[in-house]
């Protein structure tokens, strides 16, 4: 399996200005969030980036790709239809290739040296030839903003899963009935990380579920969901954090998880601890 391509969703029409918020990178330089996004891709050997955008939108996203701008195709959703469209849409860049599939919303920082999220991801897919999905341990308070699995240890000392079961967004009671993970933390479940390696056989599932209620939203966890159900489908706890900047204060956090990964590390910290100094000695 050699993994060419990423394809990174930005269509969200009550999201599509997140991948253009600046931040600083571990280097101490200004970029933008899809910046980011993609050299986290560049860095993980991606050749080729589609990145699908909202009607409109292809100038800011040019303006936003730094040097990577050359390399970027651009693809339009022309009408909010879900997420699972955005992915679809993205078949004709893709082909029948394996992909790697990112979104615009999520920033990754890597807990190895010299070694991307994206990359371990893209290792671990190519050693097992099988699609993957890059999961993290998350409270069940949490459960609600992101798609989760259930499934089975595979991998010895790897945390590799076998996905058995896939739901987006699913209640804590749901949860705990339906996407039991045995050996995991009480009160912790697997849920996305925002990074998949896919094969083309996502896009046969999504246009199958499309067919199927043409006039309902499509999301992507369904068809992951039957993914797993035909063939050999896994999860992979990658060693790193997401954050997602749409949510409260995510921006925040993702400036903050890249400054203290970067050459600025003290620095910030000695802010931080000043600035919480103040706090504690305030009214």
């Amino acid at each position: 399996m050699r993994i060419r391509k990423v394809l990174v969703t930005a269509a969200n029409p009550r999201q599509r200005t997140l991948p253009l918020q600046t931040l600083i990178d571990p280097q101490g330089e200004p970029k933008s969030a899809l910046q980011v996004v993609l050299e986290e891709a560049d860095g993980a050997g991606i050749e080729e980036f589609g990145v699908v955008v909202c009607p409109g939108d292809e100038f800011a996203y040019a303006e936003a790709c730094g040097a990577l701008r050359a390399r970027v195709r651009f693809i339009v959703q022309d009408a909010p239809r879900g997420y699972g469209h955005a992915v679809l849409c993205g078949r004709k860049f893709v082909g029948d290739e394996p992909f790697l599939h990112l979104v615009g919303d999520h920033l990754h920082v890597s807990s190895l040296p010299a070694m991307s999220c994206a990359r371990q991801l893209i290792e671990v897919a190519t050693a097992e030839n099988a699609p993957v999905s890059a999961v993290q341990p998350t409270r069940e308070s949490q459960l609600t903003s992101f798609g989760a699995i259930g499934g089975r240890l595979v991998g010895g000392a790897k945390p590799l899963y076998q996905v058995e079961a896939v739901l987006e967004k699913p209640t804590p009671t749901v949860a705990e009935q339906q996407l039991i993970v045995p050996g995991l933390r009480a009160g912790f479940y697997l849920c996305f990380f925002g990074m998949h390696v896919l094969g083309s056989e996502i896009f046969t599932l999504l246009d199958e579920h499309q067919r199927a209620a043409p006039d309902r939203a499509l999301g992507l966890s369904p068809a992951l969901h039957a993914l797993a159900a035909r063939q050999r489908y896994l999860a992979f706890n990658v060693a790193g954090r997401r954050f997602d900047i749409g949510a409260p204060y995510g921006l925040l956090f993702a400036q903050l998880a890249l400054s203290l990964s970067g050459r600025d590390r003290d620095r910030v910290l000695t802010q931080l601890v000043e600035l919480l100094a103040v706090r504690a000695d305030g009214p």
